[in-house]
């Protein structure tokens, strides 16, 4: 299961699991039931621009809106996205805003305490469901290397106890960089790890071209410095090396970036799909829904992208 960079929100509330989406005035809204007074952003203005006619986007089956504002067009989401083809849809044809739209306070936190506190003591939990767990496990059952494929390399990217990988996979190395030692330390499938905070140090302690395989479970959403973090995949991918982004509508909303904290699920899409974009070196990003049973449990989503050949 890979780990969340500091949940502060556990050890105060003493939950299992982060918080599921709540329903705002009859609208689901992920991550965060007080987005809006927390981080007094309730959705961010975004320059996205979507290449083709309006309606074209509109009869994706998303639940967006569309406001125009200073002549731009802003992209807002519900947090609710129906399952089906449409998140496929969402990062084709996107026609990206010259330079990185964020602002440095838009990966601000609630809590800005060390995230390390809260990895001082092992936690031994999952923070999906098992519906997505399962429906994660069969995604990557198609699109990962056969087992035992002779130099494969794999790194598990805020890793933790368990990454969901398909029952008996193993590689020549599998690396897991997380948190906490002990939980690193239970994870089967690892042939090696390292701890490390990718939030203080975001520089990868490995070496160039040197995985053919990066997965990040449910961690994106903390990354305070996610640009960073990209540029240091693309350096260790292989040339043709895939990144899979992970992620579901649970979060710890203390711990999460206030651009995460304040849109929904399609936002999220497109926010993880403008990482790969700006830090450069990677195909265009491409998405999937692969939520098991929508609106009965927990989504899952998928934004990818495999390093370019010449990179």
């Amino acid at each position: 299961m890979t780990n969340f960079v500091g949940l502060r929100l556990h050890t105060r509330l003493s939950l299992p699991l982060p918080l599921p989406l709540p329903v705002l005035g009859g609208v689901s809204h992920s991550c965060s039931a007080t987005a809006t007074t927390l981080s007094r952003a309730v959705i961010r203005k975004w320059n996205w621009g979507i290449k083709g006619p309006r309606r074209m986007v509109l009869g994706l089956g998303l639940g967006v809106s569309f406001l125009s504002m200073a002549g731009t067009k802003s992209f807002i989401a519900s947090a609710k996205i129906k399952g089906g083809p449409s998140v496929d849809e969402i990062l084709k044809n996107v026609e990206w805003p010259e330079q990185f739209p964020f602002k440095e306070e838009e990966f601000q936190r609630f809590d800005e305490t060390p995230d390390s506190l809260f990895y001082e003591a092992p936690r031994f939990v999952t923070h999906i469901d098992d519906p997505a767990i399962a429906a994660l496990t069969k995604y990557y059952s198609k699109v990962f290397p056969p087992s035992n494929t002779p130099g494969v390399s794999i790194l598990d990217m805020c890793s933790s106890w368990v990454s969901h990988f398909p029952s008996g996979y193993k590689q020549e190395r599998v690396v897991g960089l997380g948190m906490n030692e002990e939980e690193l330390k239970r994870n089967p499938v690892l042939t090696e790890y390292a701890v490390q905070d990718l939030n203080v140090n975001p520089k990868l302690p490995f070496e160039d071209n040197s995985f053919d395989l990066i997965t990040n479970v449910v961690s994106v959403d903390y990354l305070t410095k996610p640009l960073d973090v990209f540029k240091e995949m693309c350096r260790i991918l292989k040339p043709g090396g895939l990144a899979i982004m992970s992620f579901s509508n649970r979060c710890f909303w203390t711990k999460a970036i206030s651009i995460w904290t304040s849109t929904g699920d399609a936002d999220h899409v497109m926010i993880v799909g403008s990482y790969f974009h700006y830090a450069g070196g990677f195909e265009p990003p491409q998405a999937v829904d692969i939520s098991p049973n929508p609106g009965r449990s927990d989504p899952m989503y998928i934004v990818y992208s495999r390093k370019l050949s010449t990179a």
